[in-house]
């Protein structure tokens, strides 16, 4: 598979050329895509977004999901918060969690509270634990990356109530698969949306340690779940056998702004903390199907600057694709609350 296939491929099963039009479309979306994430930078609670891969306004469907349950939120990819279908919770559960081996008296006393009550918010368990949030909030994240707290996040404010994971899902059971099958179900859902991958990408996104993501990546080879392609000069790579030769698919031309837990951004984390070590990067710049720029500056939660445009182009195609990407960049910053001050290091 080419270079331009995949990437107009990819784009695609992102959403980024095709976005979802409807309800049924984005639930489609958010099954290649999960977990996924509020926009970084935002407030805690709001609501996860798919950004720039909807026709509508995600937010508010996204929003009335949570209310119904239907888009639960819990702790994946080493602890970091993420919001699932529930119908698929127990799959990324069970791939995601972190196990205890042993509670400490902290962690034991809050998982006790919960047990004699139906549910509790963060202050009240305060109270009937007589822990200070420095000590309580740990514990719950602990306790949720181990899958044995629920934390209901039914809209955006900050009364979340928490209960215990079996009380709240009595139907899930998180013994019923084992990880490591879980996991490769995981990276199939993962590379629909991906297309085909590297082992950096795939442990990028998971944040799995490395032995039990190549563990997980055996088996699903043996399961005939995922092929791996050896290109010469290039890193490994998996997929899905029904995408290994696919007809040919260029990228659109087009520019994308991505927040820093964009699930593409996800997946090249490394390599772009990298690239940009030493900015202050708000936001990542995709120009036509692959990372070619940083906005950075210096965030706050009231009015900041773009402090400037980074573009990883040679000289022509950044001036030839300035007014695009500076357009790209200002429907997010722009005034009264924002002035994107530089362009590739240069006054605006």
């Amino acid at each position: 598979m080419d270079k331009t296939t995949i990437l107009g491929l990819r784009l695609a099963a992102q959403g980024l050329s095709c976005p979802a039009r409807n309800r049924s479309e984005y639930l489609s979306l958010v099954r290649r895509l999960q977990p996924f994430t509020p926009v970084a930078y935002t407030m805690p609670g709001n609501p996860p977004r798919l950004v720039h891969r909807t026709s509508f306004d995600d937010a508010a469907l996204a929003d009335k999901l949570r209310q119904q349950r239907q888009l639960v939120k819990g702790r994946f990819w080493g602890g970091n918060i993420g919001y699932v279908l529930a119908e698929d919770l127990q799959l990324y559960a069970t791939a995601f969690q972190k196990p205890l081996t042993r509670m400490t008296p902290v962690q034991e006393r809050v998982r006790q509270a919960l047990r004699y009550t139906d549910e509790l918010g963060t202050r009240q368990l305060g109270e009937e634990t007589g822990l200070k949030n420095k000590l309580l909030t740990p514990a719950l994240h602990r306790l949720q990356q181990a899958c044995l707290v629920f934390e209901d996040q039914e809209d955006s404010s900050w009364a979340r109530p928490w209960s215990l994971m079996e009380r709240s899902w009595p139907a899930i059971d998180l013994h019923k698969m084992a990880a490591e099958d879980a996991i490769a179900q995981v990276l199939c859902r993962f590379l629909e949306g991906y297309v085909c991958a590297t082992f950096e990408q795939l442990k990028n996104w998971t944040r799995l340690p490395g032995r039990t993501l190549l563990q997980a990546l055996a088996g699903a080879e043996q399961d005939g779940l995922l092929v791996s392609e050896n290109l010469p000069g290039a890193p490994q790579t998996w997929m899905r056998p029904e995408d290994r030769q696919p007809k040919s698919y260029p990228p659109e031309a087009g520019v994308f702004m991505l927040h820093r837990s964009d699930p593409l951004v996800l997946a090249e984390q490394c390599a772009l903390k990298k690239q940009y070590a030493g900015h202050e990067v708000l936001q990542y710049l995709l120009v036509d199907g692959e990372f070619h720029g940083a906005v950075c500056g210096h965030w706050r939660i009231g009015p900041h600057d773009v402090d400037d445009v980074i573009v990883d182009l040679p000289a022509p195609q950044c001036d030839a694709r300035k007014k695009a990407i500076l357009t790209a960049v200002a429907q997010y910053y722009h005034p009264p609350e924002h002035h994107i001050l530089r362009y590739t290091g240069e006054n605006i």
